[in-house]
């Protein structure tokens, strides 16, 4: 079993480079494919990016593509997420996952985070 944290949003500057990280307990990730995940009041979540367990990018969201990094630290059990340059105003809240899948447009995880919200404002 698995227990995701997500940590580090919070308010940034339009243009800004926000990055949210998520600490895994209960057992190594090192080898689990992660993902990040984003929702916006009112709308549906979204899958943003899967990271594999040896570190390559296995999807990529086309809003973000270009402009993101996800590092992963397996010493830290620790799977991140940072956005380059987002302009879009607004609030959103991430969400990791481990081994995530969309199936019928439905987001799905063997194990998902809380959520850590992200405000963009000028």
């Amino acid at each position: 079993q698995v227990h995701l944290v997500e940590s580090g949003g919070g308010l940034v500057q339009a243009g800004g480079s926000p990055r949210v990280s998520c600490v895994a307990s209960g057992r190594t990730i090192s080898r689990s494919s992660m993902g990040w995940f984003r929702q916006a009041p009112g709308k549906a979540r979204e899958l943003v990016a899967v990271i594999s367990g040896g570190g390559a990018t296995t999807y990529t969201a086309q809003s973000v593509k270009g402009r993101f990094t996800t590092p992963r630290d397996n010493a830290k059990n620790t799977v991140s997420l940072q956005v380059n340059s987002l302009e879009a105003k607004g609030r959103s809240v991430y969400y990791c996952a481990a081994e995530p899948m969309v199936i019928e447009r439905r987001p799905r995880a063997d194990y998902w985070g809380q959520g850590d919200q992200v405000t963009v404002s000028s």
